[in-house]
């Protein structure tokens, strides 16, 4: 279960097969809850190819001319293109006639994709995860033609980074660059596989660096291009004019769709939050991710009187500091306005939530604050936080369910909640009628903000316990008994 929303949508769009690419457009209005939207225009044909300036060449070609070419004959051979394919079971109304399972039908769902050999010896791709999610099978094809199934070695839904590997010899890898010192107004060069079209290249500037705030993308720190990212870009390489990977492109905006195009907007990920999620899952199988320990809110004008903010003040309004938390230790107090965290200006809680997200455990984070009039500096470091808790050892009555935090890209579209990860059967929980993919968006009428509020919330051991729930499109209260 999904909860629904109108914001920002993901389209798939489709030529033959399908070529994934995550396309940021305004949805009219609550799609399905847990469905992408389907841009069906894309089959009729190719959108318009908007053309990008092309930059300043660092070399020269064989006639003396200025040119590119020299720079990616050491990058193309290190940008693949990515099959995938899923088995997906259909309704068949005949078959439910005659019994349900005599006729079972399935449909397998093709997709393309890019992605980028970070590692030729031990064979070793970057991609995006909405690329290669819920495959069934997954094949590389080579700038050379030879193509390698492909074994998924982890990926992380909350920053769209994937890490696959292939056994192969002969193998060029793109050397990484140091994504922090790009600067606006830089070159860059994108390489992926459009449309399924085969190897395609597209050049412009970056537009802006720690680009955030798109509804629906998880934690986001991206760049923004003017190079041209259409649909099966996804996963490909952005890179320098010195051929280094500078990002892994993921998402282009478009408010008409994807059959209208690309507009020169196009987003990456940075390559220095690539490597440390690929150094993670490699040496975790997951990404862990650190907590100040906070629950943060908007700040608003009566609030900003309230703790007697100066006026114009913009920043998170810290609501709850968490006992034994990182920002405890730190000296941070409810009433605090955090306004920089590392040197970057944090505007909104989302932004510092977001921040949050994108930093490892262990990480010492320097916050500035507000407190009153007064301005005030302090270092945490990030605690891990749970990826799932057990039931029953915050409250019997919830015993046999477990609980994980709500993805992050239902997050920034600015939901709360904690979702039911599973209900075992005849369980205490079961009895009660909790139900897998429940979202709790409250206890006893009193929001919930993620999962280390949940547990804060349940360490008070509140005698009765009424969950807030939204099961599909419906909401309600389930008393626990």
């Amino acid at each position: 279960m999904r909860p629904s929303t109108a914001v920002f949508c993901l389209f798939l769009a489709a030529l033959g097969g399908g070529v994934t690419a995550r396309l940021i457009t305004p949805s009219p209005a609550d799609p399905t809850p847990g469905r992408d939207m389907l841009d069906s225009a894309a089959t009729a044909a190719l959108p318009p190819v908007a053309l990008a300036a092309s930059p300043a060449p660092a070399a020269t070609n064989a006639s003396g001319l200025p040119s590119l070419a020299p720079m990616l004959e050491r990058v193309t051979p290190a940008v693949v293109n990515i099959y995938t394919k899923q088995v997906v079971r259909v309704s068949n109304p005949i078959a439910e006639f005659f019994g349900g399972d005599r006729f079972p039908q399935e449909r397998v769902q093709q997709s393309l994709g890019s992605g980028v050999i970070v590692d030729a010896t031990r064979g070793l791709i970057l991609t995006n995860n909405h690329v290669v999610e819920g495959a069934d099978a997954v094949s590389v094809t080579l700038s050379d033609g030879r193509t390698f199934e492909a074994q998924p070695i982890g990926s992380d839904a909350d920053t769209d980074v994937a890490v696959i590997k292939i056994t192969a010899t002969n193998l060029q890898a793109i050397p990484l660059a140091d994504s922090a010192a790009l600067r606006v107004g830089d070159y860059v060069v994108a390489v992926g596989n459009p449309f399924g079209l085969g190897q395609t290249v597209t050049s412009g500037i970056v537009s802006a660096v720690g680009r955030s705030g798109l509804s629906g993308l998880g934690y986001q720190n991206f760049i923004q291009t003017d190079a041209s990212i259409n649909p099966g870009n996804s996963g490909g390489a952005l890179v320098n004019l010195r051929g280094e990977l500078v990002g892994v492109n993921s998402a282009s905006y478009n408010p008409q769709g994807s059959a209208a195009g690309n507009i020169g907007l196009g987003f990456a990920i940075p390559v220095n939050l690539a490597r440390e999620v690929m150094r993670q899952l490699m040496a975790y199988g997951e990404v862990r991710r650190g907590s100040l320990g906070v629950n943060s809110r908007e700040l608003t004008p009566d609030l900003a009187k309230q703790f007697d903010l100066p006026a114009g003040s913009r920043g998170a309004l810290v609501g709850r500091v968490y006992r034994g938390s990182p920002a405890e230790a730190a000296g941070l107090k409810p009433g605090d306005l955090v306004v920089a965290a590392n040197g970057q200006r944090i505007d909104t809680a989302q932004a510092l939530h977001n921040l949050e997200g994108l930093l490892p455990v262990g990480q010492p984070v320097k916050l500035e604050y507000l407190r009153g009039s007064q301005r005030l500096s302090s270092v945490a470091t990030l605690k891990a936080q749970p990826k799932e808790v057990d039931g029953a050892t915050l409250d019997p009555r919830l015993a046999g369910a477990s609980f994980t935090d709500l993805p992050e890209a239902y997050r920034q579209q600015g939901l709360s909640g904690v979702i039911v990860a599973k209900v075992a059967p005849g369980s205490r929980a079961a009895r009660n009628q909790l139900g897998g993919g429940d979202l709790v968006l409250g206890i006893n009428r009193r929001v919930v903000q993620d999962l280390e509020d949940f547990r804060a919330q349940m360490a008070a051991k509140p005698s009765a316990l009424v969950l807030a729930l939204q099961r599909g499109s419906a909401r309600g209260e389930l008393p626990m008994q």
